[in-house]
């Protein structure tokens, strides 16, 4: 029999074990070809508006995707090689050489890797169709993804599996060379030795995480983090990882061992499924420790870039609140523009305001604190009854009323609102032809001319706008040339990218002339903001695969280990039923307390602070609830899968007696 017929025969007889592999191999070829086939497709690359930043981001992501799928499929080939080692060990009894084992190994990893690829690159193919329409409806297009497998997709997915064969076959060859005969009469491996619990390592365990989560819920001006930053965040970083470790290695265990002195312990299935944990702590301690605290780093970088992704909205909305905005051009421009607007997108409203240009004479400090060199020098001066007229067209709260030679001074939104008393009121000196000074009664955080921009995003400073009364403007106006504006609101946008280029060609033919519109600075926002949350949802999903396969790997070696007391117990009389049952609640205890514990700390993490100052948004609850469930999901499906597996192994035919 040559080697290639061995190799399949191998496939075809022991097929429970090889599709665990398979299936390993299979996800790694759907996610990566899911993901590159985004990266050429077409319909997607027509519908970005900055591709170069697309390209960029999914390029990066390409790569820790591929860095993934190596782990995963490597990972679970290490498991398939230990679970061999008798079968190797036979082989070599039987005169084999480590060259002729390696190269059959080579051989059905050959095989399994054509199967997945031919089949991962189909359904890859068409999940990808799936997550094109996720990625355009996250960045509100409404373009249509067609099917599609791109060639560049294809030959990058075969290259990724050409160097995982070669780090396969190097990996099996080492594990083949590692293989002693004696392994041969050994049915398992030395079993772990119960530890020893601590109450008090128990109780410290908790008292970590407690501590850990009081500092986190202190907010930022509490003595814990203004006075001493440095000790809260190590207190914090010690109380998180190393009360997760304990409460593993022992709280954990230490529960168990109460469990196994109490009364009830003997009744039903309680010492079967308990004894059997209380010997796998040792082994498990570390797994699940990495498991929980990756698990609560994922759904937190999710849940943040999520908040991220919904406040882009808003902080679009606030900071380039006019539609479209220029200096005021003449009457024939201004007609076409106007006739440009209402056929692409109807006007809902239009302002012209006039204002005038001053020299600061105070210093911008008073206005501005430290960020005096995000705005421009000269500032401009509207008055209170164009700046209420343009709060009224975009339906805010927020007018003002002044009177003689009360001011207000506007800073961009995010920045700190000050209202200052009447007698603490600074005084501020512009220069028009004479110097004037005003008493400034408010800081506002609020955007009535935003930074100019072009198709390619903000450019320039933000214009800096004083505010003062309608008698103070009357008067100064008064033999002054007036800068005059041009604000439009428009239906529908987000969706204006086409108009505002056309505009914007129309108002640069006077090079300098000031032009700005909210849909320049939304669709790269909100196009870096999608990929950036997609691609992380990507990420965590693979992440998930990974950390939920070392469990699932781990219970499966258990569980070939373990053979031996599932046939004793078998023979003594415990029915298949009562079987399933003692195996579902021992995985239920080892898949269960990392996924809960990597939750709560996550909901620490984004509730306080990350999530306070956005709480209100009602999108942002509903985005982190569904990676939660979904998170749970993954996590379940690995759950009811191993107790399968797991209960399939145990209850072998060749289980050692």
């Amino acid at each position: 029999m040559s080697l290639l017929d061995l190799s399949w025969r191998n496939i075809k007889r022991d097929f429970r074990l090889y599709s665990i592999y398979f299936i390993s191999m299979l996800i790694g070829v759907i996610i990566h070809f899911t993901f590159s086939s985004l990266m050429f497709n077409d319909d997607i690359l027509a519908a970005i508006k900055n591709k170069n930043n697309f390209q960029i981001g999914v390029s990066i992501t390409s790569v820790v995707v591929f860095l993934f799928i190596i782990f995963f499929i490597l990972y679970a080939n290490s498991f398939f090689m230990k679970q061999r080692k008798k079968e190797f060990g036979m082989y070599l009894l039987y005169g084999m050489s480590e060259r002729q084992i390696t190269l059959m190994v080579f051989l059905e990893t050959c095989f399994l890797s054509a199967i997945s690829l031919v089949s991962g690159i189909l359904i890859g193919g068409l999940l990808s169709k799936f997550f094109g329409m996720l990625l355009m409806n996250l960045m509100q297009y409404d373009e249509v993804i067609s099917f599609a497998f791109p060639i560049e997709a294809v030959g990058s997915i075969i290259l990724l599996f050409v160097v995982l064969i070669g780090i396969i076959s190097i990996q099996s060859y080492l594990s083949v060379r590692r293989v002693q005969l004696v392994e041969l009469f050994h049915a398992k491996a030395k079993m772990d030795k119960p530890l020893k619990f601590s109450a008090w390592l128990a109780l410290c365990s908790i008292l970590l995480l407690a501590t850990a989560f009081f500092l986190i819920t202190q907010k930022g001006d509490s003595v814990f983090w203004k006075d001493y930053t440095m000790a809260s965040m190590i207190a914090v970083t010690v109380g998180i990882i190393g009360g997760t470790y304990l409460f593993f290695r022992q709280f954990f265990g230490w529960i168990l061992e109460k469990i196994s002195r109490g009364k009830k312990y003997y009744e039903g299935n309680k010492m079967l499924w308990i004894s059997s944990l209380r010997f796998s702590i040792r082994g498990n301690t570390l797994n699940l420790t990495l498991i929980s605290l990756f698990s609560a780093l994922i759904i937190f970088l999710v849940g943040f870039i999520s908040i991220n992704y919904t406040v882009q909205f808003y902080s679009a909305g606030r900071e380039f609140p006019n539609h479209i905005a220029f200096a005021s051009q003449d009457e024939h421009t201004q007609k076409q523009i106007e006739q440009l607007i209402e056929e692409d997108h109807p006007i809902t409203g239009h302002e012209r305001i006039e204002g005038l240009s001053a020299i600061p004479v105070t210093d911008r400090g008073i206005a501005y604190g430290a960020g005096t060199d995000n705005f421009m020098e000269e500032f401009l001066l509207f008055s209170e009854s164009q700046f209420n007229d343009i709060v009224s067209m975009r339906g805010d709260d927020g007018q003002v009323n002044l009177q003689e030679q009360e001011a207000v001074v506007l800073s961009v939104p995010g920045a700190k609102p000050i209202k200052f008393t009447e007698s603490n009121q600074p005084k501020f000196t512009v220069n028009l032809k004479e110097e004037t000074t005003f008493n400034l009664v408010e800081i506002k955080d609020y955007t009535l001319l935003s930074k100019a921009t072009d198709s390619s995003g903000d450019v320039g400073l933000n214009p800096s706008v004083l505010i003062i009364s309608d008698e103070a403007f009357e008067r100064l106006k008064q033999g002054e040339a007036l800068a005059s504006f041009d604000i439009y609101q428009i239906e529908d946008a987000r969706n204006s990218n086409a108009l505002s280029h056309r505009v914007h060609d129309l108002v640069s033919k006077t090079p300098g002339t000031y032009y700005a519109a909210f849909v320049d600075l939304y669709s790269i926002d909100i196009e870096t903001s999608s990929l950036l949350l997609f691609s992380t949802a990507f990420l965590a999903v693979i992440a998930l695969f990974a950390l939920g396969s070392i469990i699932y790997f781990k219970q499966l070696r258990e569980a070939t280990e373990e053979q031996r007391q599932y046939s004793i117990l078998r023979k003594i009389g415990v029915d298949d039923k009562e079987m399933k049952r003692v195996i579902r609640k021992q995985l239920l205890f080892v898949f269960l307390p990392p996924i809960l514990l990597g939750m709560l700390h996550s909901w620490f993490l984004l509730v306080y602070p990350s999530m306070e100052e956005v709480k209100d948004f009602p999108q942002i609850t509903s985005i982190i609830s569904a990676v939660l469930i979904l998170y749970f999901a993954i996590y379940t499906l690995f759950y009811l899968s191993s107790t399968s597996v797991y209960y399939k192994i145990v209850t072998a035919k060749n289980a050692m007696s």
